[in-house]
């Protein structure tokens, strides 16, 4: 409906911002399988029909770099419980706190939202936005790209 279910991140990168539940892709496992196990690590949640919305790359200054992808779904079993990695909340999307999260989310967060498909670059300097790209694209050629599995 009109809310989002967003995580406080108690440790690893990003510990302390607002975000979703998340993490690494492990060896032999696909983005889609990565996001069902992180969110039943982070919130005790099992999703269901998750769709990939967003591929997004990010190139620190430092010269690290991440590419995630980004999914949604309405469709959950079980209730969202605190454990030693996130205090999971519901709010409203038009109340989302953009002042707690990674700069680059004001940016794609609202479009994935409104169910628009997207490729985005971002270029950080530790929590600064530096510069960015994004562009809506197919959500077929994102699906594919979820599926494949890193070996």
């Amino acid at each position: 409906g009109h809310e989002v279910l967003l995580i406080r991140k108690l440790r690893g990168h990003g510990a302390g911002k607002i975000n979703a539940p998340g993490g690494k892709v492990d060896r032999g496992e696909t983005p889609l399988d990565a996001a069902r196990r992180e969110t039943w690590e982070e919130i005790c949640v099992r999703t269901l029909d998750l769709a990939c919305r967003a591929e997004l790359r990010f190139l620190d200054a430092d010269g690290s770099s991440m590419r995630g992808f980004v999914f949604v779904t309405d469709r959950f079993s079980g209730a969202p419980r605190s454990t030693v990695e996130a205090d999971p909340f519901w709010c409203a999307t038009r109340d989302i706190p953009y002042d707690e999260m990674w700069a680059d989310d004001r940016i794609w967060l609202p479009r994935v939202l409104t169910g628009e498909c997207l490729v985005g670059e971002f270029l950080m300097q530790g929590d600064a936005l530096l510069d960015h790209y994004v562009t809506a694209v197919d959500c077929a050629g994102l699906a594919v790209e979820a599926a494949r599995r890193v070996e």
